[in-house]
């Protein structure tokens, strides 16, 4: 009886928290419904929206930067080389003791290896799964980028990508500016061959992160801790 009192007790004062939680944030949700209000702008696409005061390169930069990713713009072949070889030299001085580099099938990924002037400790080029875990960076192309939300697609039937992209602790990956679309209805359209898109599109939007410990948000549990793209406009 006193059990069976005391489960009834328990459930009504679980019952009148979630009730007076709810009414304590009527406010927020009026004040949230006038923020959406202020902000929609039903007469234009979002692709409008992001064009109409910015370029898509610098929506893409700031959408990317805003999940903790990192952006550069360079304008040709020798600006690329000159950018990946400044981040490899931070990375050596701030947080890798070793360079061992492992990189995609991407014939221009293979020539941009070739041309930096950074001393690399090992080049792997889709080591295997049982391989993969033990170099410290992963160089590939994305095939798309999404302007909206910073965005990375990788289509992993154009280049051999996907472990290269998930596994080591830093991801640089190279992007054509003029790959940058604004959404991501607009990105599988770009990937779309023969009116089908291919069953393996990988999307990655900044570091790895996780909140399922404990609710706390965690960098780089389940892939890399760090995200550079470099894009080619």
């Amino acid at each position: 009886m006193h059990t069976r009192t005391n489960n009834r007790a328990a459930r009504e004062a679980i019952f009148e928290s979630i009730r007076s939680h709810l009414a304590s944030s009527e406010h927020l949700n009026a004040r949230e419904e006038a923020i959406k209000h202020k902000t929609a702008t039903p007469s234009a696409s979002v692709s409008e929206a992001l064009t109409e005061s910015t370029s898509i390169v610098d929506s893409f930069k700031a959408s990317l930067e805003a999940v903790d990713g990192h952006c550069l713009v360079v304008h040709d072949e020798r600006e690329l080389v000159h950018a990946v070889d400044d981040i490899m030299r931070e990375l050596r001085q701030t947080k890798l003791s070793s360079l061992r580099i492992a990189i995609s099938d991407g014939p221009d990924v293979q020539r941009l290896v070739d041309l930096l002037d950074t001393d690399l400790d090992e080049v792997g080029v889709t080591p295997s799964r049982s391989d993969v875990f033990r170099f410290d960076i992963g160089i590939s192309r994305a095939q798309a980028g999404i302007a909206e939300t910073g965005t990375l697609l990788l289509d992993s039937s154009r280049e051999r990508h996907r472990l290269v992209s998930l596994v080591p602790p830093v991801h640089i990956a190279i992007l054509d500016a003029s790959a940058i679309v604004a959404t991501l209805s607009e990105a599988l359209t770009l990937l779309r061959r023969d009116e089908q898109v291919s069953p393996i599109v990988t999307l990655v939007t900044g570091p790895s992160r996780t909140a399922d410990i404990e609710l706390t948000l965690a960098i780089g549990v389940h892939g890399p801790q760090e995200l550079y793209v470099v894009i080619r406009s």
